[in-house]
């Protein structure tokens, strides 16, 4: 059995193909036979199939992994190939050299030291693994630095083999190949020089002038230089009519001593590094791959770069016996001298024992020296805070022996073409963070738990600033506790974080990359100062900056390469605590005071009118608002939604920033605005059951409704606090509010407002197991309504009288009165209302001992409440649903319903879910 790489991914099997099935899984199977014989990592694989692993990554891999196994076990094949499950990852256990890719190298490895004869049957031989452009079909990352590694490998071998077959007078052979490649590398100097020597060895010397001097062509526009002196020395050789002879190698670096150096330059390993292990696992990967193996890490300042680089360079440092080389190129630095690659060229050069005599002074040819010379030798190099891909680009070795980590605060992403992997670095988490800390105050810090989560908290676990937290409490002896009051009384986090040393002061370390920015991209970060919530979307951006997104795109686009926000998810951006504090601090020093406030006005009102919108998608049937909304302000654009759907996304997305934009709008005095959006969210709360939020939203509402001095907004305030009061069981709160707000509709004469206030004073009473009196201010709301034109009152209205007939057991009355509810729901196509309907009838019929018409009304309303997904009425006619399969004699369908209501109850921290957890212990019993 064989695996071939080099060209489609394929399996063969006693001389036959063996159908793999879909790309992503001849895409698995490549990331394990790149490793034939040594186990891959779950993490390994996803991050080598996708660029950016799906949530689902590991279930879809397996699924693969499973075909791949059986696939495998089925192939007649010798000898026989497994994939095997080892706890350090999955193995094709396969000999290495049965995949094609792993014997071409090993043949073009075995020649470098064979002699000349061996060498060109070795080589030979690697040629005739190479059917096409291998892993042919596949696309990615990973499959391009796989492409590029080996498409260098087989550059050299052919150049390799080009002279040996010159050696052996065999010229013809090779003018056809050596000129095709040429075409893919007509910048490739060793290539040419093979090429001139073949037309010359085929006694076609008019052609190998005319071939150089296209080549130096190509050099002198495409880069600006010159052929090396080797190969002028060629041409000048032959312009005599001298004979050529032949080379036994195309190395540029003939001839220039070199002095064996290893290089140890790593600084100290970080004291108390914490935390990490997945990122670690990450730059782990990169030992094992067959391509040359570059990772830019990439984060905001403070995020621990470099001492991620320099920690996990240590724990490896064993691997790469040929040395360790650090290289700084201050790319964000306080002086502003930014390492040229010339600059750095030299000094790598110099860090592995080049004379600097034997330095050339051009950039192309400096780096032509540099990648010989670390050709071949396991050399680990970590180049610390780089500006742009530029700078790094001319130090990539170009050889898969050595391994290089770039630390940036920009993303790199011009890199990613040259093979290179981005490892993205973000804040610790929680628990990292406070290892952090217990590592470098040692573990007495534990006892003082609250004060420790203070410090987390106010550094918004940025390494950075938990350094400087460390560093504080030591050369001051600063008792923790001390520190963490300190930040939590301190307006200005910055300001407590600093310690006296540029190089440490979060403000000065934030200030070198703000001040890389162009105006348009430092506008819109002062801006970001702003913003509400842990996040925010493009949306909302173009209301707060109050441009139109063709014009946003291009700064917010240099913010995240600058790692000054993070893009999270698909259009959607983050920045830390004390990024955003930064943000807002440049804002009031570089921005007049109405410019703040227009840009909040913006931002709320964007919120608020999406909201309002994604309501009236939510809940059509909903009585009109009492303070109605205007035109947003100038420069907003609400978001679109299209439908019920979108609406619902939108919501659960947006929910925390909605609920800071709340509490904003109202700490600024934009009491009309927070009225609003509270009235905005009181559908999405209801239906996901987040009644505490709720009933904080509508003591907010109430608040800001006493100080417009509005009574409208006051009452219907009153009314919304009672409605999650009634769901919470705080039935005493609910009754207050609820005459608070039937006195006030009253004093207006509103007899909408007074019909819905005795409707929900029927429930507060039923549920105070007082059917007689819930019945009665039912009654009352029906009479209110009728005198209205609303006919979803009045039909809510019939609904809850007939609902309390069937608590008084008078159920044929209930089913005449829902019907008529039903009736004028569906006409109005009033989806929650005709829900709540058919929960009624079901009632009734349940009671009535026909329990196949209860299911059968049920399953009607669970159907249009999954459509309104509104969790707690899907909850309560499952628990409806249950009783009626269970009188009906059927446990296991009872057990259904009432298991799915009991979890999302619980999830959505209902105190109704016990009794359905005791229903479930009594169908055990």
């Amino acid at each position: 059995m064989e695996v071939r790489l080099l060209g489609p991914v394929e399996i063969w099997a006693d001389g036959r193909p063996v159908e793999i099935g879909p790309p992503q899984r001849r895409h698995t199977l490549a990331a394990l036979a790149v490793d034939a014989g040594r186990p891959v990592t779950i993490d390994a694989l996803a991050v080598r199939v996708w660029d950016e692993p799906p949530p689902a990554a590991a279930r879809i891999l397996q699924v693969h992994l499973t075909h791949l196994r059986r696939l495998l076990a089925e192939a007649v094949g010798t000898p026989p190939t497994r994939l095997l499950r080892r706890s350090s990852g999955y193995v094709l256990d396969i000999a290495p050299e049965r995949v094609d890719a792993n014997r071409f190298a090993d043949h073009v490895r075995r020649a470098r030291g064979a002699d000349p004869s061996t060498a060109l049957t070795l080589l030979r031989t690697a040629r005739g693994c190479w059917r096409a452009e291998p892993l042919g079909g596949l696309k990615g990352g990973w499959v391009e630095r796989c492409r590029h590694a080996y498409g260098a490998l087989y550059l050299d071998a052919t150049v390799a083999w080009g002279l040996a077959e010159l050696r052996t007078g065999n010229p013809l052979a090779v003018l056809g190949p050596l000129v095709e490649l040429a075409t893919d590398h007509p910048l490739t100097e060793p290539l040419a020089d093979v090429v001139i020597r073949a037309y010359a060895a085929a006694g076609r010397p008019a052609d190998a002038l005319a071939y150089y001097a296209e080549f130096r062509r190509r050099l002198a526009d495409e880069l600006g230089t010159d052929p090396s002196a080797a190969l002028q020395a060629l041409h000048q050789a032959m312009l005599r009519g001298e004979p050529v002879a032949t080379r036994e190698t195309a190395d540029v670096a003939a001839g220039v001593p070199v002095t064996v150096v290893v290089p140890a330059q790593l600084p100290a390993d970080v004291p108390g590094f914490a935390g990490r292990a997945a990122t670690l696992r990450i730059l782990d990967n990169l030992l094992t791959e067959t391509a040359m193996a570059v990772a830019v890490v990439s984060g905001t300042a403070g995020v621990g770069k470099t001492a991620l680089a320099v920690h996990w360079s240590h724990t490896v440092r064993s691997r790469f016996p040929d040395g360790q080389i650090f290289l700084s190129l201050r790319g964000f630095d306080p002086t502003g001298q930014v390492v040229a690659p010339q600059e750095a060229l030299r000094s790598l050069l110099d860090a592995l024992g080049v004379a600097p005599e034997r330095v050339p002074a051009g950039l192309d040819a400096q780096a032509a020296l540099y990648r010989s010379v670390v050709a071949g030798r396991r050399i680990l190099l970590v180049l610390d805070n780089a500006r742009d891909a530029e700078q790094v680009r001319p130090l990539l070795p170009g050889t898969a022996t050595v391994v290089v980590v770039v630390t940036s605060r920009t993303q790199l992403t011009g890199l990613l073409t040259d093979g290179a992997s981005t490892v993205p670095l973000g804040v610790l988490s929680w628990v990292e963070a406070e290892e952090l800390l217990t590592n470098r105050l040692g573990p007495g810090v534990l006892a003082q738990r609250h004060a420790l989560d203070q410090v987390i908290a106010a550094c918004a676990r940025l390494p950075l600033a938990l350094s400087i937290a460390v560093a504080r409490t030591r050369q001051t002896n600063f008792p923790l506790t001390a520190l963490a009051a300190e930040l939590s009384q301190v307006g200005d986090r910055l300001t407590a974080l600093e310690v006296g040393d540029p190089a440490g002061d979060l403000r000065a370390v934030l200030s070198w990359s703000y001040a890389a920015l162009s105006e348009p991209a430092a506008r819109l970060f002062r801006l970001l100062g702003l913003t509400v919530g842990p996040d925010f979307d493009v949306p909302a951006l173009t209301s707060l900056a109050g441009l139109p997104e063709r014009e946003l795109r291009t700064p917010l686009r240099e913010l995240t390469r600058a790692s000054l926000v993070t893009e999270y998810d698909l259009g959607r951006y983050s920045q830390h605590d004390l990024l955003r504090e930064y943000a807002a601090e440049l804002a009031r020093r570089d921005d007049a005071q109405d410019v703040h406030r227009s840009a909040t006005v913006r931002l709320l009102d964007h919120y608020t009118h999406t909201a309002y919108e994604a309501d009236r998608l939510l809940n059509p049937a909903r009585e009109a608002i009492v303070l109605p909304l205007g035109e947003p302000a100038a420069g907003v654009s609400p978001e679109p939604l299209k439908d019920h759907g979108a609406a619902l996304a939108w919501y659960g997305a947006h929910r925390p920033v909605l609920e800071a934009a709340l509490r904003q709008a109202a700490a600024v005095g934009l009491d009309r605005l927070a009225w609003q959006l509270v009235w905005s969210l009181d559908t999405y709360a209801a239906r996901k059951g987040h009644l505490h939020d709720q009933a904080m939203a509508w003591q907010t509402a109430i608040e800001c409704a006493d100080r417009l001095g509005e009574l409208p907004a006051r009452a219907y305030g009153h009314g919304g606090l009672a409605r999650a009061d009634l769901r919470l069981g705080r039935y005493a709160e609910a009754d207050d509010n609820l005459n608070r707000a039937l006195e006030l509709f009253t004093t207006m004469g509103d007899r909408n407002g007074q019909a819905r206030t005795e409707k929900h004073l029927a429930y507060l009473w039923g549920q105070r197991k007082q059917p007689a009196i819930a019945l009665g201010h039912a009654r009352q709301a029906l009479a209110l309504f009728a005198g209205t034109d609303d006919r979803t009152g009045q039909a809510e209205a019939l609904n809850a009288i007939g609902w309390y007939h069937a608590l008084l057991g008078e159920f044929e009355h209930t089913l005449s009165y829902c019907r008529q509810a039903l009736e004028l729901f569906e006409a109005d196509a009033d989806l929650f209302g005709a829900t709540s309907a058919w929960d009624s009838l079901g009632y009734a019929h349940h009671h009535l001992g026909r329990h196949t018409e209860a299911i059968d009304c049920y399953q009607h309303g669970l159907t249009l409440a999954r459509t309104l997904d509104h969790d707690l009425f899907v909850a309560d006619l499952l628990v409806h649903l249950g009783e009626s399969h269970r009188a009906a004699g059927r446990p296991a369908e009872a057990r259904t319903a009432w298991t799915e209501a009991e979890q999302l109850l619980t999830a959505l921290d209902d105190p109704s879910a016990a009794g359905v957890q005791e229903s479930l212990r009594q169908l055990d019993d």
